[in-house]
């Protein structure tokens, strides 16, 4: 056999997102040059690793059995890659960050100078929900996590990082011309929800319990994108964090409704798990963030406190 790292690295692709089309957007290649290496790479075997059913690739049992070795093949050359840069005297490796969607908001640029720095380091970040992100922490599947609420029944170590600060917010429509409304402000309006278990609906949920809130829930959307949309539309109204609207409320499209008891605050952490063994890069980008935590909140989120 004679293969190259390049068709691994296609095929990998390709039996990852069961899509020619897929596999030449994450390689940043042409769909017919996907469609050459996998006929290369094919020629090499007398058992077929693919089979076309009506449009659809699905990979074959022998298929996913050689993706499965290809996978730690290009692991183990990863390994050699990191090890040469670490011998120069570089820090290098994967650091793996799982962020709440929110966090998106925040987590770049807790990362930004870290990965100009370390140009060795290779970073994949998944930002998803807060239950996805809690199972990644307990499966030992990241290095850190960003999130807003710390995790129930989870042994974690945490960094406290900055305040999370939510409002009740609608779109520039309505004119609330009161200087401060109570809670009576809820009666007529539609509030819309996040899904449950998000950081966001927890904190709003608490809130609204523990001071007897009467409210009409609108909707419930899975990510602060979906709502900040819906409540720019005039689907209702709804309480969210500051951290992720700040271009809308310059632009005008939202506002803040001036509400006794406003704004909710949580804190924003970086947890990992407790019984973690932090990797050299991993320990590394810690000891950075702890470090300069101060001035990285300083100099990208000191707008906040002019709300």
């Amino acid at each position: 056999m004679n293969f190259t790292l390049h068709q691994l690295q296609v095929f990998c692709a390709i039996a990852k997102e069961k899509s020619i089309t897929k596999a030449s957007e994450i390689l940043s290649i042409t769909q017919p040059a996907v469609s050459i290496q996998l006929k290369n790479f094919q020629q090499q075997f007398d058992i077929p690793l693919t089979e076309v059913i009506g449009r659809q690739i699905f990979i074959t049992d022998f298929g996913n059995e050689i993706a499965e070795a290809a996978e730690s093949i290009l692991a183990e050359v990863k390994a050699i890659d990191y090890k040469t840069m670490a011998y120069k005297g570089h820090v290098s490796g994967k650091l793996k960050v799982s962020v709440v969607s929110t966090g998106k908001y925040v987590m770049p640029y807790l990362l930004h100078d870290f990965m100009n720095l370390h140009a060795a380091v290779d970073l994949e970040m998944d930002v998803t929900n807060r239950g996805s992100v809690i199972t990644s922490i307990e499966k030992n599947e990241v290095d850190f996590s960003l999130v807003s609420i710390l995790p129930d029944n989870l042994p974690v170590n945490h960094l406290e990082l900055m305040s999370n600060r939510l409002y009740l917010v609608g779109n520039s429509e309505k004119n609330f011309k009161a200087k401060q409304y109570g809670n009576e402000v809820f009666k007529n309006l539609s509030l819309i929800f996040r899904e449950t278990g998000s950081g966001t609906r927890m904190a709003m949920e608490d809130y609204l319990t523990k001071n007897n809130v009467e409210y009409k829930q609108s909707m419930t959307l899975t990510s602060n994108e979906a709502v900040k949309q819906a409540v720019m539309a005039g689907l209702g109204y709804s309480i969210m964090p500051i951290i992720g609207i700040r271009n809308e409320l310059e632009m005008q499209q939202l506002q803040i409704i001036p509400t006794k008891g406003f704004p909710i605050t949580s804190t924003w952490y970086l947890v990992w798990h407790k019984n973690k063994n932090l990797s050299p890069v991993a320990q590394t980008y810690l000891d950075y963030v702890s470090s300069n935590k101060k001035s990285l909140i300083s100099d990208h989120f000191s707008w906040i406190n002019s709300i």
